[in-house]
């Protein structure tokens, strides 16, 4: 699975109408609206390089609202969830 974060800049009239739009889209697992330079942060969640450029630049650019994207791919994934699914012993 690759995974990449996109940093979306919107009109601010429409964040909530943008946001739904984007997570709607097919590769899209997650919309968050947050504070700072940017208005929102999607996950695209694919499963070839290719369908990064489907959801991004052919879907994602051209919801109304977005005014400018920044994407991010993932290299690999680190949380308190992995790490402890690797340490793990099946014992509960």
């Amino acid at each position: 699975m690759i995974t990449a974060i996109v940093f979306v800049k919107a009109d601010v009239a429409r964040i909530p109408e943008v946001a739904e739009s984007i997570a709607a889209l097919e590769g899209i697992s997650e919309v968050y609206s947050v504070t700072g330079q940017i208005d929102l942060i999607a996950l695209v969640r694919v499963s070839r390089h290719e369908d990064i450029a489907r959801v991004i630049a052919d879907q994602l650019n051209k919801v109304p609202g977005v005014l400018e994207t920044e994407t991010h791919i993932a290299f690999r994934a680190y949380s308190r969830h992995d790490l402890e699914a690797a340490f793990s012993l099946g014992l509960d």
